[in-house]
């Protein structure tokens, strides 16, 4: 009985509406499918110069150039300053945004200057947790792009810092306040998948740029390359033009593929299904073509156990990471449940229903006398009480967002600065962060010990 009520509940939720049912297990085409439109309303406020968020830029390259362009999108936004230790990406900084930004090569500038209210962090990985606790501790609103720590052990002194500060800090998976994010969540706690069994990410990239080979300018060189002050807290190695322009290739400055792309997975997933993460994580994967002097594998398969709690059952999770994905690019985040499956992205929700047949057919009926296998249907229909045909719509449906929907990117922002204007609530605060991107870590701690590992997804600890 409350199986029925549940599904029916789901039904008027999620608006599938009353279409032409089928007994088949098969699940319906696209063509047979329903579409429907997702939307999002902004609130648009005119501000003067004196309601703006002054907001400056730490790490002017690749990600931090994208964050800021969608942070200037939101109203009510100014760029001031910028802060890169590559002399270069200061001057794309002013030909971007103009003469007037300040421009220096110390952080710590920026976060003397009282007229900035936030700040994006978007340096290398091993740089997050300090300059994320100094600018709290300096009186500013942090974006800080994921993962939030490149090691375990540093997630803690940063919640401690933002409960004592009280600062708006926003971990930058800028996938996480997307539509697609917020109506799968609506989905799956209405029961549109039944209960989760699996969740399946890949990524795969076939290209030298999608490998991190990313160009390396002529001009650099240990002058115009603040080289010593990247090295930071990491091993003191002579200047080398590839461990600054593609420090995600080391172990010393980045967390690999798993803090790249497994914690965009992990910040959605622990979200649409309300959970604190895994326990246990096993990995495997190696270094298979980008041997440019890396030391980070380029090919990852990583298994997850997710241990059941009050949102969710038991499930597991398979994250594959293919770099020389020679079957070409693409990607895909799948939640797979007992009665249907979700491909959720940015911009869509593909919600597939099925019927799983407990009807033997004819395969498993062969070996037996046709009266015999007369007399087993007829036991098995008297045994089925629940007709899903009056129930279920089965196929497929998709909720697509609009031509003019100003992507997820801007959605985040869009939080962030709400919240700094106290009208809103950030959906990634550091303890959410810390849990995603300890999740990932794991495939790390995994991958170079050569054995499973466990994590208290609770208290956020390794085991």
């Amino acid at each position: 009985m409350k199986k029925n009520q549940s599904r029916r509940s789901f039904l008027r939720k999620a608006g599938l509406g009353a279409a032409a049912l089928t007994a088949s297990p098969q699940i319906m085409t696209s063509s047979q499918g329903q579409k429907l439109s997702l939307h999002r309303s902004y609130n648009q406020n005119s501000y003067s110069v004196n309601d703006q968020i002054n907001l400056a830029l730490i790490g002017s390259g690749i990600q931090g150039i994208y964050d800021t362009m969608a942070a200037l999108e939101v109203q009510g936004v100014k760029l001031v300053a910028a802060c890169d230790l590559y002399t270069g990406r200061l001057d794309r900084a002013k030909e971007l945004w103009g003469d007037q930004i300040y421009v220096t090569r110390d952080y710590r500038e920026i976060l003397n200057l009282k007229e900035v209210d936030a700040v994006i962090i978007a340096t290398p990985d091993h740089w997050h947790k300090k300059i994320t606790i100094e600018a709290m501790k300096a009186g500013k609103a942090v974006y800080c792009e994921k993962p939030m720590v490149q090691n375990f052990d540093e997630g803690h002194e940063i919640i401690q810092v933002q409960k004592e500060t009280g600062m708006i800090c926003q971990i930058g998976s800028q996938g996480m306040s997307s539509l697609g994010n917020e109506k799968a969540k609506l989905l799956y706690e209405a029961g549109a998948i039944g209960d989760l069994v699996m969740l399946d990410m890949y990524n795969d990239r076939y290209s030298a740029e999608g490998a991190w080979q990313y160009p390396i300018p002529p001009d650099a060189n240990s002058k115009t390359v603040d080289f010593d002050t990247f090295l930071g807290n990491a091993p003191k190695v002579p200047y080398e033009d590839k461990r600054f322009f593609r420090w995600r290739n080391y172990q010393d400055y980045g967390t690999g593929v798993a803090g790249d792309l497994f914690v965009h997975a992990f910040s959605s997933l622990n979200y649409i299904i309300s959970s604190d993460g895994p326990n246990r994580a096993i990995s495997s994967g190696g270094l298979r073509y980008w041997k440019d002097g890396r030391d980070v594998p380029d090919v990852t398969i990583t298994l997850y156990d997710y241990p059941e709690t009050k949102s969710h059952p038991a499930f597991n999770a398979a994250f594959r990471i293919n770099f020389i994905a020679g079957s070409g690019g693409g990607g895909g985040f799948k939640m797979i449940g007992t009665e249907g499956s979700m491909e959720v992205g940015s911009n869509s929700v593909t919600l597939v229903r099925s019927k799983l047949s407990m009807i033997p057919g004819n395969y498993s009926m062969v070996a037996y006398p046709e009266a015999t296998q007369e007399k087993i249907k007829q036991e098995y229909q008297s045994k089925t009480v629940e007709n899903r045909k009056s129930e279920l719509k089965l196929g497929e449906t998709i909720w697509e967002a609009p031509s003019d929907y100003k992507g997820s990117h801007y959605d985040h922002f869009y939080t962030f600065f709400q919240s700094i204007r106290g009208k809103s609530t950030i959906i990634q605060d550091p303890a959410f962060g810390l849990r995603a991107a300890g999740a990932a870590l794991l495939a790390n701690e995994s991958y170079y010990n050569g054995a499973p590992v466990k994590w208290d997804p609770k208290n956020m600890k390794l085991l």
